[in-house]
């Protein structure tokens, strides 16, 4: 009753909002934090131009001078004495890059980016355009997430994420080939950069999340929802498959069925005790936040026996990239000889990454992005890492 009262409440919430204003007004996550940030900016008064892109920067004897934008009244030049900071959120849809720079996806189109379409590797071009490099030596080039590709009635796809489902326990993740590559309670990133290194060269990387309709009903599977939501309308958009026996899932996928079988028989015989000797489901601290802690006595594994049972298609996409713009301690854009392009800074994605292309936890690309742009900022401004008001502070 009270879990009932509280989707009543925000379903109610959202609806409201959905009428009044045309999109949800709840942000949370890093898009309240963002929304907090933007709020501070138009309080002090800075100029925020929309839907303004920057066509090229300006420099004279290797110092940047300003920018040209691009508006509904033409171009315009910005002169600038500070600097400029590119912040333009890297390269996710940039379909040329991502062939350059992604393993798995040789002609670039096989990858699917969360980030808007505007993120499309602005920043590193128009920097590249006066020396600057792109750090292509990191570990990967993007912070990958697992994504299904959700049909709309229009013809359009969407991207859902798997974030929360994996961890929950009656849940696997396999190949073509019917069989488990992961611990699928880990982090999304590294759920990715398993299934891109298990998948034998040419064949396509993808991998399915398998599961039964007790944990479909009680969790969702993607983008399905758990009841009392209809888990019909998914199977016919096919964005589910649906198989009565493991056998016939398999073939609808178009998996191994004797590879799948094998796997789930020996996941289940293990599961039913809540093991998995074969990856560790649920054996550390973030495996068990990711499961469901009322189910004991693993709150990651649940067997996989109660039909029908149900598949989704997973590929992989990414939050944001990884490779970006060499640059100092300063955030100040430098070249291939690792000379600072005097006024130029690079901050968020289209930095190159400061944990070389791992993925240590989440928000590893808007701590950095905060940090570098307060770094820059104050760069910029002339003011040194030690100055400061407080002289207890500046004595110590």
């Amino acid at each position: 009753v009270k879990s009932f009262a509280h989707v009543t409440r925000r379903l109610s919430r959202h609806l409201w909002d959905l009428a009044v204003h045309g999109r949800a007004m709840q942000l949370v996550n890093g898009v309240a934090l963002v929304a907090r940030l933007l709020r501070s900016a138009h309080d002090l008064g800075v100029d925020l131009r929309t839907s303004s892109p920057v066509v090229r920067l300006l420099s004279e004897d290797g110092k940047i001078t300003g920018a040209v934008i691009k508006s509904r009244q033409g171009e315009r030049m910005v002169h600038v004495r500070r600097g400029v900071v590119l912040a333009a959120g890297g390269f996710p849809n940039d379909v040329t890059r991502r062939k350059a720079l992604f393993p798995h996806a040789p002609t670039g189109l096989e990858h699917w980016g969360l980030p808007p379409a505007g993120a499309s590797g602005d920043g590193l071009r128009l920097a590249e355009s006066l020396g600057g490099i792109v750090d292509t030596s990191l570990a990967a080039a993007g912070a990958w997430c697992p994504v299904s590709l959700v049909p709309y009635r229009d013809g359009k796809v969407g991207h859902f994420p798997h974030i929360i489902d994996r961890g929950k326990p009656g849940i696997i993740g396999v190949l073509a080939n019917g069989r488990r590559f992961v611990n699928e309670a880990s982090g999304y990133y590294d759920y990715v950069a398993a299934m891109i290194s298990a998948v034998p060269e040419g064949q396509e990387v993808a991998s399915w999340l398998i599961c039964d309709r007790r944990f479909q009903r009680r969790y969702g599977l993607g983008h399905s929802r758990p009841s009392p939501m209809l888990v019909f309308p998914y199977v016919r958009s096919g964005y589910l498959k649906v198989g009565k026996t493991i056998e016939e899932l398999a073939k609808a996928c178009g998996i191994d069925p004797q590879g799948l079988r094998t796997t789930i028989d020996h996941y289940n015989t293990h599961a039913r005790n809540g093991e998995d000797p074969a990856f560790g489901r649920g054996t550390t601290p973030y495996n068990r936040k990711q499961g469901d802690p009322k189910h004991r006595p693993n709150p990651c594994v649940a067997p996989i026996e109660r039909g029908p049972f149900y598949a989704v298609k997973v590929l992989p996409g990414s939050f944001a990239t990884f490779s970006g713009l060499k640059t100092n301690g300063s955030a100040e854009v430098v070249d291939e000889s690792g000379k600072v392009i005097t006024g130029l800074y690079a901050v968020g994605c289209d930095m190159a990454s400061i944990m070389g292309g791992f993925y240590p936890a989440g928000g590893i690309n808007l701590g950095p992005a905060m940090t570098f742009g307060y770094i820059a900022a104050r760069n910029a401004a002339g003011v040194t890492a030690f100055e400061t008001d407080d002289p207890d502070a500046a004595a110590t």
